[in-house]
């Protein structure tokens, strides 16, 4: 018996009147998230990024060569207002780790590009938060993971469908 299942008890003996399933759920989603969050932000501390800068150059990693986007993509694939994207990019060119170059597709626009410094920043961080990922889930068999892996995307699915 857990913290929640002992909430869960308090409000079955208060309240029998309702079915709190759900509220277990996320009682553990949250303390999950919490826990989670934690472990991960340990990485990005550590290579002197936060969650919110990795994201960016991780999206600018993950996109191939050049390793660079337009704005509006890295808009679009970190899902922030343009407000929070410029604020994150002055900082990250201001610490060298992207720069702004003309588009060569569209000369009159620019895109965001991973300077050589970005570029072996996030490559060292990824590869540690990949194995920081692996050790945050290894309470769980391959079978689990994958199971627990579809039932998030079943339920995100049946919540946001945008998000498919």
């Amino acid at each position: 018996m857990d913290q929640v299942d002992r909430i869960l008890a308090q409000w079955h003996q208060e309240r029998p009147d309702l079915d709190v399933t759900p509220m277990g759920m996320f009682g553990r989603f949250g303390r999950l998230r919490s826990v989670l969050m934690s472990g991960l932000d340990d990485i990005f501390r550590a290579h002197g990024l936060s969650a919110a800068s990795f994201d960016v150059l991780a999206t600018l990693r993950r996109s191939g060569p050049p390793y660079a986007l337009s704005p509006s993509d890295l808009i679009a694939w970190t899902m922030v207002t343009s407000g929070t994207m410029t604020n994150r990019l002055d900082k990250l060119e201001q610490a060298g780790l992207v720069s702004r170059e003309k588009n060569p597709d569209d000369g009159r626009g620019f895109v965001i590009a991973l300077t050589q410094k970005g570029r072996n920043l996030i490559d060292a961080a990824v590869t540690d938060h990949v194995a920081n990922q692996h050790r945050l889930v290894e309470g769980l068999t391959a079978d689990e993971q994958s199971q627990l892996d579809g039932l998030l995307r079943k339920w995100l699915a049946a919540v946001a469908p945008d998000d498919a």
